[in-house]
């Protein structure tokens, strides 16, 4: 799969199968984020793969990430707000992304989650002050799940044509 199908085949994935991710796929996915692009080259990041079951229950206790409970790998992505206050979190979007396209690519499904208590989250997994929690990522392998919102969200909320969000030279 090149990265545009992937692209095109990227969706947020919240219901997944119990089936481990083999360590390869996992390595690949990390190394992906490790070769993302960054801001003056510091990549501010550091990325922790959380698999115990207590702790993904823990971080699904919010009302857009109870899934989390069922994804095998849920990444915890973190910024270094010291080592580049002002890009930290954009640079570490950038690597989630690289993340998400390789883990898609692989045949994985992926959820972007931005609903978490920071301090919270922090406290669990001893994440040192000079840290910013910038999103979560679960990963996993997508279960068949017949979910009628779901359905009609993307049947509604269709993608917008490129000419609706594009003008070249001017807006």
């Amino acid at each position: 799969m090149d990265v545009f199908e992937a692209v095109q085949k990227r969706r947020s994935i919240r219901a997944y199968d119990s089936t481990p991710i083999p360590n390869e796929k996992l390595e690949r996915i990390l190394e992906a984020g490790r070769l993302a692009p960054s801001a003056g080259n510091i990549q501010p990041w550091h990325f922790i793969v959380v698999t115990d079951a207590e702790k993904r229950k823990s971080l699904a206790k919010t009302r857009y990430a109870k899934f989390l409970v069922e994804s095998p790998i849920v990444i915890v992505g973190c910024g270094n707000r010291k080592a580049s206050p002002n890009w930290y979190a954009v640079d570490v979007a950038i690597a989630m992304q690289n993340m998400v396209l390789t883990a898609t690519s692989g045949g994985l499904g992926t959820c972007w989650i931005g609903d978490f208590k920071e301090d919270k989250v922090k406290e669990m997994l001893k994440i040192p002050e000079n840290f910013r929690v910038v999103a979560l990522l679960a990963v996993g392998y997508q279960r068949e799940k017949f979910d009628i919102y779901e359905k009609v969200s993307h049947f509604i909320r269709r993608r917008r044509r490129l000419e609706k969000i594009v003008s070249v030279e001017e807006y």
